[in-house]
Parts: structure tokens; C-alpha cells; sequence
């Protein structure tokens, strides 16, 4: 019988002990709550920063089993930290927590994926190692966009590289969500004097031609204006391929499903641009290289290649013909 009565004792302490569970405090900005402690299993739920979670269990290596809102799901246990036992939970841990909310967010874009099983890879090279993969519509934070070919993502296991081609833009960048005015920022523009060292060289070329032509034509007339007409020609289709600046003018609009769906040019250096993803217009300054347009958007820069007169052709993320209205 007192066997029996001290059984009952451990049994009821060991319960106790196993209902005893731990509180943590979310690390991440959105931290995804999934199904099951499947990284591709089907997400039922996001915690915000610093909001303090209850794990029910901690046996699996990579994921805790939580409470939130009255329901069970599973967390990555990279983005959660140990404060204290549900028992006794501390506040000021949380408040003091607070302050540092803030700063984690000015830098990431809210992406969507288009494709399913997206590769995740360890670095921005095609042949890096694969280290997961992504469902088709999951969002992503893209914490660096400056690889011309890949972007630097966070997701709830870690970071890693996709290729940009089946991401696109779902949010602005929180700490400038307000797009109004001219923007600070101008692209840089290289000076280039290659042209006008060729202009140069071609006009000391024709210039030769002509001399030699007025030397020995033996005064025919008709010979030595042919000849200034012809030089004077090649000088002008020289000069307006190689010297002259090109100039953008008027609305150009793309009937794609793309992002950035008009640019208006409204004078030499200012263009008003509408984007689409997030229903809003700004105006931003902008270079012409050559055939190339650039100009900013925020952390982005936005490349157009002039095709003619009335055509532009966006290049990278922001691809699609653009017709002037």
C-alpha cells in the first residue's frame, strides 16, 4: 500500500512537471506558424515581434510545438527565445524588448513567389548548393537586392539566395512607404568621353578628306561641292549618333502585368512613375547613358532602354515594352 501511495506521488509530480511549459519571445518580425514541423507545410497563422508564445513541445530538432490565439501549431526554433516559465512570466522583458522592433524593419521588401518549389540556394551563384525550397505564392522578406541575378531572402528557417526571375513585389519598404515628392537620391552618371574622342578623330579624318579633295580636284567645281556635301553628311549622322544627348518627352505606358505600369516624363531630369503593387505614384530624377534610362526607386534602380522614339523596353525586374501614348 505505501508502495502504491508513493507511485502516485512521483506520477502526479512528473505531471506537473511536464505541464510546467516554457514561455519564449518571438526574435523575427512575422514569424510564420505552420501545420506541422514541415517547412512546406501549409501556414495557419503569423506572431508579430516580441509576443510572448507557450511551447508545448520541444522534442523535434528544428521546430517547437506552440500555443497562439487558442490554437497548436509549429514554429522554426531559430526565431524564438527562452525568457521564463509560463508560470511566471516577466513583463519588462517584453517592454525593454520593444524599442528594438523598429530598426529590424526599414530594410526588407515583401516579395511573392510565382513558381512552386522555388530553390533556395546558400549563395547568389546558380551552381551553389540547394538548402531548400519554396512554395508557389509564399512571401519572403528580400533583405538584399543589389546581385543583378539573385536576392537575398529571409524566411523562417534562415537566408539564402533566389533567382530574382520568380520573385515580385508585394510591399514597399516600411520605413518609406510615403512616396510623394521628388526623390533624393539620383543615379550617378558616369562621364564618358570615348564619343566625343571618336567624333573628334572622324571630323580630323573628313576634314583631311576634304582638304586633299579641294587640292587636287584642279578647280571642278562640281567635284568639290559634291565632295563638301558628303563630308558635311557623314559630320551630321556622326554627330547626333555619338554627341548629341537623347531626350525622353511625354507618358509611356506597358498593358503588362508588371509593377511599374507608366513613366512621364515630364522635363529633362524628373519622370512621375506609377506603381501598380502598391497603388501609388512618385517622382524621381533620372540619367540617360547612351540608349539607357536610370533612375531609383528607393533600394531599386529601374533601367529602360530607349528603342526608338515612341518605344521603351524595361530591363531586369522591371521588364515589358513601354509605348508612348
Amino acid at each position: 500500500m505505501t508502495r502504491i501511495f508513493f507511485l502516485l506521488i512521483a506520477l502526479s509530480f512528473f505531471a506537473n512537471r511536464l505541464s510546467a511549459q516554457d514561455l519564449y519571445r518571438v526574435k523575427a518580425d512575422q514569424l510564420r506558424v505552420r501545420e506541422s514541423s514541415n517547412p512546406k507545410s501549409k501556414i495557419i497563422g503569423n506572431i508579430a515581434q516580441n509576443e510572448n508564445i507557450t511551447v508545448l513541445d520541444a522534442s523535434d530538432a528544428k521546430f517547437y510545438k506552440v500555443k497562439f490565439k487558442n490554437r497548436e501549431g509549429w514554429v522554426s526554433k531559430d526565431f524564438v527565445e527562452k525568457i521564463a516559465p509560463a508560470a511566471k512570466p516577466t513583463t519588462p522583458q517584453t517592454t525593454a524588448a520593444q524599442p528594438d522592433a523598429a530598426p529590424q524593419t526599414t530594410n526588407t521588401d515583401m516579395y511573392r513567389v510565382t513558381v512552386d518549389d522555388l530553390r533556395v540556394r546558400q549563395q547568389a551563384d546558380p551552381k551553389s548548393r540547394i538548402v531548400g525550397y519554396l512554395p508557389k505564392n509564399e512571401n519572403v522578406a528580400v533583405i538584399d537586392s543589389s546581385n543583378t541575378s539573385f536576392y537575398k531572402i529571409k524566411v523562417t528557417n534562415g537566408e539564402g539566395w533566389v533567382s530574382k526571375e520568380f520573385l515580385i513585389r508585394i510591399s514597399p519598404v516600411k520605413a518609406k512607404v510615403e512616396k510623394t515628392g521628388i526623390t533624393a537620391s539620383v543615379p550617378l552618371e558616369k562621364k564618358d568621353y570615348t564619343n566625343i574622342i571618336f567624333f573628334a578623330v572622324v571630323a580630323l579624318i573628313l576634314i583631311t578628306i576634304l582638304y586633299f579633295s579641294v587640292k587636287y580636284a584642279s578647280g571642278n567645281k562640281f567635284l568639290i561641292g559634291f565632295s563638301v556635301i558628303v563630308i558635311l553628311v557623314i559630320g551630321y549622322f556622326c554627330y547626333i549618333t555619338f554627341i548629341q544627348a537623347k531626350v525622353v518627352t511625354g507618358t509611356f505606358a506597358s498593358n503588362e502585368d508588371i509593377q511599374y505600369k507608366t513613366f512621364n516624363f515630364k522635363s529633362k531630369d524628373s519622370v512621375t512613375v506609377t506603381d501598380a503593387y502598391t497603388d501609388s505614384v512618385f517622382t524621381s530624377k533620372y540619367v540617360i547613358d547612351g540608349d539607357m534610362i536610370k533612375l531609383y526607386d528607393q533600394q531599386n534602380t529601374i533601367m529602360l532602354l530607349i528603342r526608338d522614339e515612341r518605344t521603351l523596353i524595361g530591363e531586369g525586374f522591371t521588364r515589358g515594352t513601354f509605348t508612348k501614348r
